[in-house]
């Protein structure tokens, strides 16, 4: 098997336990429906686990176009190779998420509201406030891959490695998850939400577009932050790269914030003209 198609697997193994942990817990009719936040966060734990088990020897199994772009960053990955692996993990989560819309499909028709059906695909924020949704993507991927390069600093009994990194996804998602379901994977939010797209789910609703520039952005940012801060930190090494990264995430929190104001201010709008008093005073 070739490093490109490592990538394809390993990402649609993670999928498969991803988004099916939460097709079960979400969809009505299941027998794990209502299995709450804890069934989540450790089945997608245990699912980067066995995807890195499966492939690790083959692609490295980084699975994460914000792991993969991190490591480039601080000379770990080749940066000729990064395109083929980033479009691998995206065909990879693309066909994990179809894969689960055909194992859950009755269920889809059962479920009625639109919420559940779309958040077996992709991640949304428990309360919507863009600097906030985008800072804990961001802190959510640095810890994610600085702490994939603390893993790789020590030595563990062999074999043991994919499981500890799969603990750290299930201290993630337990910790820092409950914002935005800690996408920290452009491939995890964006190949599902295509799916979701193009897929005949019965009665979907929207993609969710509007939102979807977060888990791509703030991963990518908070992945090559973790990356350069442990190399200044851990091996004394600064990358000028690091002062781009800073100044791009404050760029981008900026932006966000003026994002916030405008959908408020388009609230504020809407409600004043379907509330005719309201726009008399």
């Amino acid at each position: 098997m070739s490093p490109f198609l490592g990538e394809v697997f390993g990402t649609m193994i993670l999928i498969i336990f991803g988004a099916g942990v939460v097709a079960g817990v979400v969809l009505k009719g299941t027998k794990a429906e209502n299995g709450g936040w804890i069934v989540i966060t450790m089945a997608w734990g245990l699912g980067v686990a066995l995807g890195v088990y499966a492939v690790g020897e083959i692609s490295g199994a980084h699975l994460n176009p914000a792991v993969t772009i991190g490591f480039a960053l601080i000379g770990e990955f080749p940066w000729s190779d990064v395109p083929a692996y980033i479009t691998a993990q995206l065909i990879g989560a693309f066909i994990g998420a179809s894969l689960i819309f055909c194992q859950y499909y009755a269920h889809f028709k059962k479920t009625e509201e639109v919420g559940p059906k779309l958040a077996v695909f992709s991640t949304d924020p428990a309360i919507k406030h863009t600097p906030s949704n985008y800072f804990s993507e961001v802190l959510g991927t640095f810890v994610l891959v600085i702490g994939l390069l603390f893993i790789g600093a020590n030595e563990f009994t062999e074999g043991l490695n994919p499981l500890i990194v799969g603990f750290l996804i299930i201290a993630i998602g337990l910790s820092l998850g409950g914002t935005t379901g800690y996408a920290i994977n452009p491939a995890r939010d964006l190949g599902p939400r295509i799916a979701h797209a193009v897929l005949p789910i019965p009665r979907k609703g929207s993609s969710n577009w509007g939102y979807a520039w977060i888990p791509i952005a703030g991963p990518v940012i908070g992945g090559g932050l973790g990356a350069l801060m442990y190399a200044a930190l851990f091996e004394g090494v600064i990358y000028s790269a690091l002062w781009i990264f800073i100044g791009l995430f404050f760029v981008v929190l900026l932006i966000s914030f003026q994002l916030h104001k405008n959908n408020i201010r388009l609230h504020k709008n809407r409600k004043v003209y379907h509330n005719p008093k309201e726009q008399k005073a």
